[in-house]
């Protein structure tokens, strides 16, 4: 079939905005399974060559969506308007165009929403200058804070995704997205998941074969995982914090730097040496007995304390790696990615080929 010019920008543009969509920086694959499925359910569409006969329209489309995103750069929308102003004829000086781009990567549904609609960034200032005085309250309204911090999500975003402050600037510009309530909130915000609740299930589900191949490790490895099953018991919460210290040690991550434990009594010092991590704090008079505290701490300060038990601890801090738009710390990067793409069903499919042999074991009746 031969196509005119007219008839290919239109099926062009309409699928650069269907894709546009799901993500306004699709990766390869992407580009490749759109174009496969418009061969598939168009035969007739199908360029004649040496090459696949999807390939012409792969192209066309990554080229195509570079002028959407231009397009819609224009009209003002955020997700691409933040990476405008990059080196180009008419801005030789600019940054290069492939440096530094803002974008999802972890499956983010709503990366950098537009304000919305009759709303200006001072009318949301004036709302979360209510929120911080409502934090400052013995007895918050939750129903308040809920909807203001609903209110303020693309102000936030934009704060977070374009200025990227310190951590300790957010805490205290946005107190309440340090509650449990609100990191759970902002990941449904973001990501449209509800983190806990799929965390916990897709840990559960998962944890039976994760022991069995825990119990399979042999050598160094070996040796720190039997002290570590040592702790297993029938217990939810103990089998969920077993499998959540192993799966660093089957990934070949470092839980040490992540996951730290200490007394009361130097927990000062234990702060000092964490940069990023979860915090267990033990009574000397009774280490055995549960936990003082269970504490969160991001670029070298606590930002959530009294957490009532450790996998709730990871849970949260995975879900501030979203809320935050921080990268995944190095020393446990495989065990988040895994949780982000294997547990959570967020992202890209391919995986590391570490990480693909675990999630094919799992999958292994």
């Amino acid at each position: 079939m031969t196509l005119s010019r007219d008839m290919k920008h239109d099926i062009l543009e309409k699928l650069a905005e269907a894709i546009y969509s799901f993500k306004a920086y699709p990766d390869d694959d992407d580009y490749t399974s759109v174009s496969q499925a418009l061969i598939s359910k168009h035969p007739s569409l199908a360029e004649p060559g040496p090459q696949p006969g999807y390939y012409g329209w792969k192209n066309s489309l990554k080229f195509k969506m570079g002028n959407y995103r231009t397009k819609l750069r224009r009209a003002g929308c955020e997700d691409v308007l933040v990476n405008g102003g990059k080196r180009s004829k008419i801005n030789p000086g600019g940054e290069s165009s492939r440096k530094n781009i803002k974008r999802p990567k972890r499956g983010e549904a709503n990366y950098l929403p537009n304000l919305p609609d009759r709303q200006n960034e001072e009318s949301l200032e004036r709302a979360r200058l209510v929120l911080v005085e409502e934090m400052k309250k013995k007895l918050h309204n939750a129903s308040l804070i809920s909807n203001m911090m609903d209110q303020t999500f693309s102000l936030r975003r934009q704060e977070i995704v374009r200025k990227e402050p310190a951590v300790q600037d957010i805490v205290e510009r946005w107190p309440a997205l340090f509650t449990e309530g609100q990191v759970f909130a902002e990941f449904s915000r973001i990501a449209t998941k509800h983190l806990e609740s799929s965390f916990f299930e897709s840990l559960d589900m998962h944890t039976p074969r994760i022991i069995e191949l825990l119990q399979s490790k042999k050598g160094a490895d070996g040796k720190k995982i039997q002290e570590l099953l040592a702790n297993l018991s029938s217990d939810v919460t103990a089998r969920r914090s077993v499998v959540l210290k192993g799966l660093p040690i089957i990934f070949g991550d470092d839980p040490d730097k992540f996951y730290k434990t200490c007394f009361e009594t130097m927990r000062d010092e234990a702060i000092g040496d964490i940069t990023v991590g979860v915090l267990t704090i033990l009574s000397e008079d009774d280490p055995a007995q549960e936990p003082v505290s269970t504490d969160i701490i991001l670029e070298g300060g606590i930002v959530m304390e009294n957490i009532r038990h450790f996998p709730q601890a990871v849970c949260l801090i995975f879900g501030l790696t979203y809320a935050l738009n921080l990268d995944y710390p190095k020393c446990v990067g495989n065990t988040f990615t895994f949780i982000q793409s294997v547990m959570l069903g967020l992202g890209n499919k391919a995986l590391p080929p570490k990480l693909q042999t675990v999630k094919n074991k799992l999958l292994l009746n």
